[in-house]
């Protein structure tokens, strides 16, 4: 319905267009995903200034005409995450979950609670700016970030007993097709799942954000994988990895 839309708002991706213009893709409490265009943005005098750069959180104020992109019509800051800006791996990592929000659930249906946990992500991110490198402990919250966006997209892996079969004994691989792990006895096309990744998978998705838990490097690689297959199988998403090689 064209008019006014006011709401909160995630920058997700900013980009240059005509003279002075810029596109943006914003993830909306209300709205979920949509475009906007921020008219006369990159002129000296804008009166957006630069609070509508990727990762910024705001209160907009957008209009809806006829076409696909909504126009943005004023925008105060609630946060802009000043530290991860400063910060090579935090700026990494938002980008990374930015991307990912803005390509598992890309249509404008909302999700409060995804743009609660983006939010939540960007904040842990900011926090922790500018720490001593941890590329593990790093790694893994990502994880645990894109394990709770498979849930809240209705994806979440079973975990609780064989996705093939049932059997809650024995489980030793993963199979993105069935949807979870799988037991011995079903692991046909399943790659290997270690006692270890498993324990991160269920206890990532039972506990808060900041409290990811701690896991190996290569238990953390099978998880990444596990997440991949799932989304590769079950919504046809291939996403770029969790953690770059900044950690």
């Amino acid at each position: 319905m064209a008019g006014p839309v006011k709401t909160e708002a995630v920058v997700l991706r900013s980009m240059r267009y005509g003279e002075a213009d810029r596109i943006l893709h914003l993830y909306t409490a209300n709205r979920g995903r949509v475009s906007a265009i921020a008219k006369g943005v990159r002129r000296a005098r804008s009166r957006f200034g630069g609070r509508l750069e990727p990762f910024f959180r705001l209160h907009i104020e957008m209009h809806e005409g006829r076409g696909e992109l909504l126009t943005v019509t004023g925008a105060q800051t609630i946060d802009g995450y000043a530290r991860l800006r400063a910060d090579a791996r935090a700026l990494d990592a938002a980008a990374r979950a930015c991307d990912a929000v803005g390509r598992l659930f890309e249509t404008s249906e909302p999700h409060p609670g995804v743009f609660n946990l983006l939010c939540r992500q960007l904040a842990l991110l900011d926090a922790h700016a500018g720490g001593p490198p941890r590329s593990a402990m790093g790694w893994a919250a990502a994880l645990a970030f894109r394990l709770k966006l498979l849930l809240a997209a209705g994806l979440a892996p079973q975990l609780g007993a064989c996705a093939s079969c049932g059997e809650r004994d024995h489980l030793v691989g993963f199979s993105g097709a069935a949807g979870g792990v799988v037991c011995a006895a079903c692991e046909a096309g399943s790659f290997p799942l270690d006692q270890d990744a498993y324990r991160f998978m269920t206890e990532a998705l039972g506990r808060a954000l900041n409290e990811a838990p701690e896991a190996s490097q290569p238990a953390l690689g099978q998880v990444e994988r596990a997440i991949s297959a799932t989304l590769e199988h079950h919504a046809h998403l291939r996403l770029m990895p969790a953690s770059g090689p900044l950690g």
